[in-house]
């Protein structure tokens, strides 16, 4: 999902280029899970041959270890008009459930409304700090991921988790917490701290999706949700 949201769509190749280590198989698999074709690259290969694998593979992910950055931040900037696009079509598939009635697990239309609407407000308040600061990768990369962490929510929510005791909305906030988690995990692991990026974008992304199906059953919330059927 991250790379869909920047662009990568099925199909599309994809340059690896990292030492052996543990991630490397995770990041191919990773790809080839998300539809793309990743292309393995050695490490000890000359900018020539970098140059020609870029050059006939088409790979836009290889962009920056070739050094183009420059060409990879408009590339970027093109990418970036997908977020509202994806903001708008979700609210229209929003209200469009509410107005077809439809309900996650026991909760009525009105609060089943509230957990796609108010988690899409963390989602811009996150892509839009991913957007200033993408010139810091470090940050730009953090604030990209725990948006999409966000998003995966409503995937999360179709999980059989009656079989484990938990209603829907209780296990898709499960499964996010587990995403956040593990970014926050990686941050200690790799900085021996959390990011100043994660130490404020990971506790809004839960927070604004936890509160949802309580905002949601708020005699205001189903005042709101009237006016829009």
């Amino acid at each position: 999902m991250a790379l869909a949201v920047r662009g990568f769509m099925d199909g599309k190749p994809i340059d690896k280029v990292s030492p052996r280590e543990a991630l490397w198989p995770v990041s191919f698999l990773g790809a080839l899970y998300a539809g793309l074709v990743p292309v393995a690259v050695n490490t000890l290969l000359t900018a020539d041959d970098y140059a020609y694998m870029l050059q006939h593979s088409r790979a836009q992910a290889a962009l920056v270890s070739a050094g183009n950055v420059k060409l990879h931040r408009k590339v970027g900037t093109v990418a970036f008009f997908l977020p509202p696009i994806m903001i708008v079509l979700g609210v229209i598939a929003a209200v469009d459930a509410l107005r077809r009635g439809v309900q996650i697990g026991p909760l009525d239309p009105a609060t089943s409304f509230a957990i796609p609407a108010i988690g899409l407000i963390g989602f811009v308040i996150v892509i839009y700090a991913s957007w200033k600061t993408r010139r810091q990768p470090d940050a730009h990369k953090r604030l990209i991921l725990i948006a999409t962490a966000g998003l995966v929510e409503a995937a999360f929510g179709r999980f059989p988790w009656a079989k484990l005791g938990l209603p829907p909305a209780a296990g898709a906030l499960t499964g996010l917490g587990i995403l956040i988690l593990l970014i926050i995990i990686y941050d200690l692991v790799s900085l021996h701290r959390i990011h100043r990026a994660t130490m404020w974008a990971a506790p809004l992304t839960f927070v604004v999706n936890a509160a949802a199906v309580p905002i949601g059953m708020t005699a205001a919330w189903h005042s709101f949700a009237a006016m829009l059927k």
